[in-house]
């Protein structure tokens, strides 16, 4: 299986949905990608690092990146996008591609003390967890 997560600025919710599923499924080939580029959000890695090791090849990466690498969108299975605005700009996808949408809000965009923006980005990401598991059990 072969699975895509995308997002606006590929810096929390798409990397955080390629590391988790990459420990879920080891075995499927996992990428994210954003419309733009902003970047791995430091707080995103310090809550994924609560989960175990990160993947050394993490980097923020744009869909026309990640195409250029070798990854066009006719070779995914699935891609899930994020975000609103992923979805709303989502390229048209091949036929065979299946899409699904899973919103959920930008962790980025939370303000407050440390701790609750930890707290908040750590919800983001449990959350999404839990959707993920359920959702592999779905798969084929």
């Amino acid at each position: 299986m072969k699975v895509l997560f995308l997002c606006t600025g590929n810096s929390c919710r798409s990397q955080m949905g390629e590391i988790l599923l990459r420990r879920l499924r080891p075995a499927w080939q996992v990428q994210s990608a954003g419309l733009e580029s902003h970047g791995l959000n430091p707080v995103m890695l310090q809550v994924m690092e609560e989960g175990g090791k990160l993947p050394t090849d993490l980097h923020s990466k744009t869909l026309a990146d990640l195409i250029a690498t070798g990854h066009p969108l006719d070779s995914f299975d699935k891609v899930v996008t994020l975000c609103g605005d992923a979805l709303d700009r989502c390229p048209v996808l091949p036929s065979r591609v299946s899409h699904e949408h899973w919103s959920f809000p930008d962790p980025a965009k939370f303000f407050g003390s440390e701790r609750e923006i930890l707290g908040n980005f750590r919800r983001v990401r449990d959350d999404l967890s839990h959707r993920m598991k359920h959702w592999v059990t779905l798969q084929p």
